[in-house]
C-alpha cells in the first residue's frame, strides 16, 4: 500500500477505511498510468498532471469525486450545479459500492476529462481534453 495513503486512512472510521481500500485498489488496478498523491489533504489521482478522481471523508460519508464526472452520463453520480464538471457519490458501507459501476466510472475518468490543470491560467475557463487512449 502507498505509504501516503496508509497514513491518510488511519484517521478514517473502520467502515470508511474499508471503502477507501476498495476504491484505492480499483483505481490502482484500472489506472496504472495515474499518479497518486495527497492533495489538499485528500487522496487524488492525476493523469498528466490533471486531477481526475479523489476521495474525502465528510459528514455525509466517504465521498468519491470525479473532476469531470458531470459528463459521464451516470445517474448514480450526483452532479453539482456550477461552472465545474465534477460529480460524486457518497458511501457509508463497503456493501454500497457497486464494483461494476466503480470500474466503469474509473474508465470514463480516463477518457472524459476537462482541463483542471490549467484552469488558473485560463482564468477559470475549463476546456475539454481529448486524451489519446
Amino acid at each position: 500500500m502507498n505509504p501516503d495513503f496508509a497514513q491518510y486512512r488511519l484517521n478514517l472510521s473502520e467502515s470508511h477505511q474499508a471503502i477507501s481500500d476498495l476504491i484505492f485498489n480499483a483505481i490502482a488496478q484500472e489506472l496504472t498510468e495515474a499518479t497518486f498523491k495527497i492533495w489538499h489533504r485528500h487522496p487524488v489521482w492525476f493523469l498528466d498532471g490533471n486531477p481526475i478522481v479523489g476521495i474525502s471523508s465528510q459528514k455525509k460519508g466517504l465521498r468519491l469525486m470525479f473532476w469531470s464526472g458531470a459528463d459521464f452520463d451516470e445517474p448514480q453520480l450526483d452532479v453539482r450545479e456550477g461552472k465545474f464538471k465534477d460529480a460524486s457519490v457518497f458511501y457509508n458501507q463497503v456493501s454500497e459500492v457497486e464494483l461494476d459501476d466503480l470500474m466503469r466510472w474509473i474508465q470514463k475518468a480516463r477518457s472524459i476529462q476537462w482541463d483542471y490543470k490549467n484552469i488558473v491560467q485560463r482564468k477559470g475557463v475549463l476546456e475539454r481534453i481529448h486524451p489519446t487512449l
